[in-house]
């Protein structure tokens, strides 16, 4: 079955459970799993605290929303996702929901709460009209490993109770900010997972956060980020929880997306000054030092808010150098450089690319744990249907492989491992992708590597010394070469 098929069949068991549970306490759970399966696919952002994460969420939408101060609404769960208006729901821990009044401060948002504290609420979901909120709606959450317990209410909404009916978590991946892999990221990391088949490692993208400030904001810094992100992405306890770790400079991605003409006006003057490189060697210079420079106190403070001293040095750099010639020029550089595009490259082929999926394997652990609270009558066939669509779904098999894989559950070669990987769509989900060829490989050459593929599983699958795991593992993989051949058709 494909994606969308597989997504159809769960919509119409879901469906059909909805029928059979009319006028019960389930029905309203089953009609909540059928609308998460129309919703864009949720994606948490997590981390500890200080680790930019509303920061990260501006710069994914492109607009400054969340706010990155310490304020009281950074201490509750919140939603953006795509609406029609704008408005902000607040959700209460006992009561209906209600509408409340919203500002803009600095452009982001400044929610009322009208007298209710962050621990009376259990999230606020803010409607805004966004084009990257179509495709997946954003959670900000508390930080983690804080000393006030607001970590505990992001483990809550990520991970479900350790019950035998527990159904799925309300998020469909994560993005993970680290600044260092500490023993509470991975402590984390392994909660999240938590050892279910349906919480694997390609639900989690890492992001070494704060880049710039990796490299104390030298002109290599990315550089040095990348090596790092490399280096975590390789390390065997990261492989077996994260699918991959992208350097991303938050703050420089963020304030790229929303640079106004005025600023850039600004970073020209401060590119043009003689002392330009005296005032850039440290922040307090830049805040306080004596200088021609045209700028008020004021206006450099705000400068360095707004980009940090990385991205001050590096837009200064390319207004003097001319590499830029307007404030659309500066805004599409800086946000190259921050990392931003290769983390959105990640989430299209490791979130979008799979939704479908996502989304229905949700619906299908919603569906399975109404079933084990309230058995249907003999004789329904929905708990059968409901095993038939997991045991046939192969993309269901491909993601709990490729995740044994990258853990190292299957004792592959690392030749075979890397192979298997790109089969399994590590890098992304066409077929392409999948066979290692570059985008423009015609048909003839996706067809003899998919058939070079099947026959090299085939030959290990059938191999008397394959251990049982390899065998299996190998014979699902000639199950997703056959699925690439029968989609390029007849040769």
């Amino acid at each position: 079955m494909s994606g969308p098929e597989v997504a159809r069949r769960v919509a119409a068991l879901v469906g059909t459970a909805i029928g059979e549970y009319a006028g019960s306490p389930a029905e309203a759970e089953l009609r909540a799993v059928a609308d998460r399966l129309a919703e864009p696919l949720r994606v948490a952002i997590a981390g500890r605290v200080k680790a930019g994460k509303s920061t990260l969420l501006n710069a994914l939408v492109g607009q400054q929303l969340a706010a990155t101060d310490a304020g009281e609404c950074t201490r509750i769960v919140t939603w953006y996702v795509d609406g029609i208006t704008y408005r902000v729901a607040l959700h209460p821990r006992a009561g209906p929901p209600r509408q409340v009044p919203f500002g803009r401060v600095q452009g982001a948002l400044d929610i009322r709460l009208e007298g209710v504290t962050a621990a009376d609420v259990e999230r606020l979901v803010v409607e805004w009209p966004a084009p990257a909120l179509r495709t997946m709606s954003l959670i900000d959450t508390p930080g983690m490993g804080s000393s006030t317990g607001l970590g505990e209410r992001t483990e809550a909404l990520l991970t479900p109770e350790a019950e035998l009916d527990a159904g799925p978590a309300e998020v469909d991946a994560v993005v993970y900010l680290m600044r260092h892999v500490h023993g509470e990221d991975i402590r984390f990391l392994e909660t999240f997972r938590d050892g279910s088949p349906d919480r694997n490692a390609v639900n989690t993208v890492g992001v070494l956060a704060r880049a710039d400030e990796v490299g104390h904001a030298r002109p290599d810094a990315l550089e040095v980020a990348g090596r790092i992100a490399t280096r975590y992405a390789a390390d065997p306890r990261i492989r077996a929880l994260c699918r991959t770790v992208v350097p991303v400079a938050g703050l420089l991605a963020s304030s790229a997306a929303a640079l106004r003409e005025s600023e850039y006006r600004m970073i020209e003057v401060l590119a043009r000054a003689p002392d330009v490189d005296r005032l850039l060697r440290t922040a307090d210079r830049l805040r306080s030092a004596p200088s021609d420079v045209p700028l008020l106190p004021d206006e450099r403070v705000a400068l360095l808010d707004r980009f940090g001293m990385f991205g001050l040095r590096l837009a200064t750099r390319m207004v003097r150098d001319g590499e830029v010639g307007g404030a659309g020029d500066l805004a599409a550089a800086l946000a190259e450089a921050s990392g931003l595009p290769l983390l959105r490259a990640v989430l299209a082929d490791q979130f979008a690319a799979r939704a479908e999926i996502l989304k229905a394997r949700s619906a299908l652990m919603g569906l399975e744990a109404v079933i084990r609270r309230f058995p249907p009558p003999a004789g329904s066939g929905l708990a059968r249907e409901v095993e038939r669509v997991r045991a046939e779904a192969h993309e269901f098999a491909e993601i709990a492989l490729l995740d044994a894989v990258r853990s190292g559950a299957v004792p592959f070669s690392p030749d075979e491992a890397a192979a298997a990987e790109l089969l399994l769509g590590a890098a992304g989900t066409d077929a392409r992708a999948r066979l290692g060829l570059s985008a423009d490989a015609g048909p003839q050459q996706v067809r003899k590597a998919a058939a070079d593929q099947h026959l090299r599983w085939q030959l290990r699958a059938e191999h008397p010394g394959s251990p049982r795991e390899v065998g299996q593992a190998a014979r699902l993989l000639v199950r997703s070469c056959e699925g690439i051949l029968g989609e390029l058709g007849p040769g």
